[in-house]
């Protein structure tokens, strides 16, 4: 499998219960509406919760302050992901969703990678 990590940062004109809500309530339904034409396995949205304890942590390393949340997407392969961007429904959805990130996401702050899991314990 393969994931797609996505540190998400907030539009400036976006406040933060705006993008929490949007980002849960109507991206979410937009994702789930292209799960299939871009073979998506599995798609997970983590909230940066616990300030005092974010707060410690980051003080204690000298780290910048952390994102509001992290996306998390799942595909068999990367060969899988590539395949459903050459389709014109897969190039279709990547492209709306896109469109609708930058409703609430300030992408000039935000970073993206494709991992793969290195399960520890």
């Amino acid at each position: 499998m393969i994931k797609l990590v996505y540190l998400l940062a907030k539009r400036q004109d976006v406040s933060l219960q705006d993008f929490y809500t949007y980002w849960r309530e109507t991206h979410s339904k937009n994702v789930k509406a292209r799960q299939k034409a871009l073979r998506m396995k599995k798609y997970i949205q983590s909230y940066t919760v616990e300030p005092e304890l974010n707060d410690l942590l980051r003080e204690s390393r000298g780290l910048e302050p952390p994102y509001p949340g992290v996306t998390e997407v799942w595909w068999e392969s990367a060969a899988d992901l590539k395949a459903a961007l050459a389709t014109p429904e897969g190039a279709a959805a990547m492209q709306f969703l896109i469109d609708d990130e930058s409703r609430f996401i300030d992408f000039s702050h935000t970073r993206v990678f494709m991992t793969e899991e290195n399960t520890i314990f």
